[in-house]
């Protein structure tokens, strides 16, 4: 079986294989796993990338991953006539393929504009974006020019669901704690965080009351929602919305919307469905494709109660990885179909400010937000990371300050060509 993408669908697929039915090889473009729900702390330096990431090959020691191997690689080319899986590096063949890749942003046809916005849907990615609000942030202290210092500190995000509000909420603590602190020559009212979101709500996937609190809070810590604006172009540093208004900007952080990784498929005309996501049945199998299953976000399965396919969130991934196992393991029994058990959704806005919804439970404020950071603690993977994250969390709750806030930024020489793939 060939795996494709170590993510929460493909490594929690892998542990709960019988592999002694099965030799099983993770493929993944990056040497470690990462835990998506906090790229946003990474982006907003509040913990480091090692506190939120594990490396693969350690995870294979564990005696639960015996009988797997990784295999460091970006899958481009899938030929299922031959039954191959091609990387830069190598050609795999398999008797099962599982795609567990995920998803990437999805810019939504506006040109160029990967080439000039800021994402945090990797943590490369997240380490990126905060370098670069960290580098705002120190030029904008030193600059004399007035409109130029203030598109420095312009920090616009686009994006109303669970991790636009997340940065946006980091953002808006480093307005409100941090700026007269350690940026003495920058008036926090000079720094602008403003979030925007193309409907009439925040967090629209979640209940109208965790939409509601979502918006105190960023109010409370100063960003400026704006709702009903839909984002038309960004050039020469000024974002263009469909209503003519505009905003000038040196830093625009995406997170509207993710699309399925895409593959290049030979040997079949089967194509990935809505949002690049594969259709698949009530096992996971890929429609039209026989060996081939997909789980977590790139798969799109329909159901009554989920007439559009069911959320893109970790629980699903994990749910599904886990169902796939127990019917391959048991390939002479009846296959289970799965069925989402929907354990309730929550985000954070800051410090002592979260929403959860839970069925017809609802939470907000500091119990919101200490379920949150348990929920997620329990999730990551490895203790070290825990004890770490944890750590980092409380020295800020209780001193306001992450202390990570380091512009590190990779040396040119000597030159790569993958830096630019």
């Amino acid at each position: 079986m060939v795996i494709v993408g170590g993510g929460f669908a493909g490594l929690n697929l892998a542990k709960k294989l019988d592999k002694s039915l099965w030799d099983v090889v993770v493929v993944d473009k990056y040497n470690y796993h990462s835990f998506p729900p906090l790229f946003y702390q990474v982006a907003s330096s509040g913990l480091e990338p090692a506190s939120i990431s594990f490396p693969f090959r350690r995870e294979m020691h564990s005696s639960k991953y015996h009988g797997c191997s990784f295999h460091m690689g970006d899958v481009r080319r899938i030929d299922t006539g031959a039954r191959e899986v091609r990387t830069q590096f190598e050609t795999l063949s398999y008797d099962v393929l599982v795609l567990a890749a995920g998803t990437t942003n999805n810019f939504f046809g506006i040109a160029d504009l990967e080439k000039h916005v800021y994402t945090i849907k990797s943590t490369p990615e997240a380490i990126r974006t905060r370098n670069e609000v960290l580098d705002r942030l120190e030029r904008a202290a030193l600059c004399t020019d007035r409109r130029e210092r203030a598109r420095l500190l312009t920090f616009v995000v686009v994006g109303g669901g669970p991790a636009g509000v997340e940065i946006a909420g980091a953002l808006g603590e480093l307005k409100r704690y941090i700026i007269s602190r350690e940026y003495p020559s920058i008036d926090p009212k000079e720094m602008k965080v403003i979030l925007v979101e193309g409907t009439d709500a925040v967090l629209r996937a979640m209940g109208p009351k965790s939409s509601a609190d979502a918006l105190k809070g960023l109010t409370q810590l100063m960003v400026d929602v704006q709702l009903n604006k839909t984002m038309k172009s960004y050039a020469d540093k000024v974002i263009t919305f469909a209503d003519g208004s505009t905003i000038e900007t040196d830093t625009v952080i995406w997170t509207a919307g993710v699309t399925g990784v895409p593959f290049e498929l030979e040997g079949t005309d089967v194509k990935p469905g809505r949002g690049a996501r594969w259709e698949v049945d009530e096992y996971n199998r890929v429609k039209g494709l026989d060996n081939v299953y997909a789980i977590g976000d790139i798969a799109l399965m329909t159901t009554q109660k989920y007439p559009h396919g069911h959320p893109q969130v970790a629980q699903v991934a994990l749910q599904q990885g886990a169902n796939l196992a127990r019917n391959l393991s048991n390939p002479s029994g009846t296959p289970k179909a799965f069925e989402y058990n929907d354990k309730g959704s929550m985000a954070t806005i800051g410090r002592d400010r979260a929403v959860v919804d839970m069925g017809k439970v609802h939470l907000s404020g500091r119990l919101a937000w200490w379920a949150w950071l348990v929920v997620h603690l329990m999730t990551l993977l490895g203790m070290r990371n825990r004890a770490v994250v944890f750590l980092n969390w409380m020295w800020s709750y209780f001193n306001f300050s992450a202390g990570l806030r380091l512009l590190i930024r990779p040396d040119r020489y000597p030159y790569r060509n993958y830096w630019n793939e």
